[in-house]
């Protein structure tokens, strides 16, 4: 097993996470509320990684954070190295590799919450951001979970958009999938045969996690 890109794997899986809260959160508010037209553009924008082939989005992103590129000069010239081929540009593709699977249950789960609830929070006095705080957050825990759970299992099993990005550079971008892939490359099935049941059993978890959290709060609702 090679531990150096299962923690590097689940670090990435934890960053990606993290963002896209601070990313997603706001979005699927906006998507779950407004009353703009031609918000079904910026929903299929949020979908596209749903339906684009993972080569096609990493393509993409590699000249978009290329070296000759507006993205990649500005953080070569701050950071002093580029950007493609490292942990950071691996984070930025899992992030939008993985955004429909946060705000899309992040959205549905908002746009459940009972309009009369979150009127009467306004009529109260409460201001929209509070009334997201104590009244749209805590209604839509289940679906705030479901999309970091999902995000997480999503990125620790991304291929195609890491190995374009990142490449696989030992200890900086390789990641489980792609050890994987090498382990077959070598004719190791026996080490590639250890690490897929490795992710196999943290996804059935991951997955399984996901169930029973939306049974708890079904529960909630019903009783």
């Amino acid at each position: 097993m090679n531990w150096e890109a299962v923690f590097l794997t689940f670090r990435l899986a934890l960053f990606t996470v993290a963002i896209l809260l601070v990313v997603g959160l706001p979005l699927a508010y906006w998507l779950a509320f407004t009353r703009w037209r031609w918000k079904v553009l910026i929903e299929a924008v949020v979908a596209l990684p749903l339906v684009l082939p993972p080569t096609v989005l990493g393509f993409y992103l590699l000249v978009g954070l290329g070296a000759n590129s507006p993205v990649g000069k500005l953080y070569e010239w701050f950071s002093g190295h580029r950007l493609v081929f490292t942990f950071e540009a691996l984070l930025l593709a899992s992030v939008l590799y993985s955004l429909p699977f946060a705000v899309q249950p992040f959205a549905t789960a908002f746009a459940s919450v009972d309009r009369n609830l979150i009127e009467a929070a306004w009529t109260m006095g409460a201001s929209s951001f509070k009334t997201f705080l104590w009244v749209i957050l805590p209604l839509s825990a289940g679906g705030v979970i479901t999309g970091m759970v999902l995000s997480f299992a999503h990125t620790l099993g991304e291929f195609g958009v890491v190995l374009m990005v990142g490449g696989n550079i030992p200890g900086a971008t390789r990641t489980i999938s792609i050890d994987i892939y090498d382990k077959v490359q070598a004719l190791d099935y026996t080490g590639a045969l250890q690490t897929s049941l490795f992710l196999f059993m943290v996804s059935f978890v991951v997955l399984s996690t996901v169930y029973a959290v939306n049974r708890r709060f079904q529960g909630m609702w019903l009783r």
